[in-house]
């Protein structure tokens, strides 16, 4: 091994079936400037010994399961490259995947973040993320989902990088603050890539950096109780900790209808309580969220997020409304032909 510019940071909790397919991919990228480093959060599926037959790995096994933020912020601090991947355990690179990634990353020393094109692992010809997207309403959603890999080729700046394989600046960590160990897991990656653009640093997706992506392999389901409240909960932290007060002020009415929506539509899912559970709980820890400090010399960055939560929340209408029109139609043509 060389110098270490990337250092691999990889979460786990009971993923050993995912870690061996997911180091292996590693293992045959081109570029070799790496080192690899495991936080464990007290998994019981196994001791993990066997990762010694794979060379130098860093593991570090905490006392309990402290959540996805803990967990990669013990890596980071560990960390010796200047820049960190922060990858799931269910997760597969591509070839090419960190020399490009380290390519883009050497060229702009403003950008904080770069979020890869990440593929559903199971149906390779559909998106699972090309980087995340933040509303008015306080929604944030994976752009791409569900569409054709053939979208989303451009290389283009966004508002926040989906962590589960996104490389960052160790630097910057130093100045905007770590990951808010407070949301335990979801939305932590949008907290932090806000601060990002508060501080005029840039989130990037890059459409070259390509990774397959199982999703919810240790939550268990896309929908449960624990990760609704979660998501509920930190739907709240996010606005409230990044949002100076003439900011909450504007955009208060539009939150207060996003959060109804929500919770509507999770109501109908079977979840309204857990949602319900979630909004209360953010509310008792509101006093312990530390928020990001306001500077004057950071007001053309609120601008700029200003004018992002307005684009994407149209964004978002939009797709849903073609999604909406191309799935009448689609029907209309089964029923026609069936």
């Amino acid at each position: 091994m060389g110098k270490i510019d990337i250092s691999i940071v990889i979460p786990n909790y009971n993923g050993e079936k995912y870690l061996k397919p997911c180091l292996e991919s590693i293992y045959v990228q081109d570029y070799r400037d790496y080192e690899i480093i495991i936080i464990d959060n007290d998994s019981t599926d196994s001791d993990y010994k066997w990762l010694k037959d794979y060379g130098e790995i860093k593991f570090k096994r905490l006392d309990q399961n402290y959540g996805f933020s803990r967990a990669v912020n013990e890596g980071i601090k560990m960390a010796q490259g200047k820049y960190v991947l922060l990858l799931n355990n269910d997760t597969a690179l591509c070839q090419g995947f960190l020399s490009e990634m380290h390519k883009v990353m050497e060229k702009d020393k403003k950008i904080f973040s770069i979020s890869s094109k990440m593929i559903q692992y199971y149906n390779r010809k559909l998106i699972d993320d090309a980087g995340d997207a933040y509303t008015i309403l306080g929604w944030a959603y994976k752009r791409g989902d569900g569409k054709s890999v053939n979208q989303y080729i451009k290389q283009e700046r966004i508002f926040s990088s989906c962590a589960g394989a996104a490389l960052y600046r160790k630097a910057v960590f130093e100045v905007i603050g770590y990951f808010d160990e407070m949301f335990f897991a979801y939305m932590e990656d949008v907290d932090v890539s806000y601060r990002g653009n508060i501080y005029g640093y840039k989130n990037i997706y890059l459409p070259t950096a390509k990774v397959y992506h199982i999703g919810s392999a240790t939550s268990g389901s896309r929908y449960n109780s624990f990760k609704v409240k979660l998501a509920a909960r930190n739907n709240i932290y996010v606005p409230y900790k990044n949002m100076p007060l003439f900011q909450l002020i504007i955009n208060g009415p539009f939150l207060v209808i996003g959060y109804l929506i929500k919770f509507l539509w999770f109501k109908q899912k079977g979840f309204g309580q857990d949602y319900i559970k979630g909004i209360n709980e953010a509310f008792k820890g509101l006093k312990d969220i530390k928020r990001t400090p306001f500077k004057f010399k950071h007001l053309n960055h609120y601008i700029y997020i200003e004018w992002l939560l307005i684009k994407n929340t149209f964004d978002y209408a939009i797709d849903k409304m073609i999604h909406k029109m191309l799935k009448i139609d689609y029907t209309k043509e089964e029923k026609i032909n069936g």
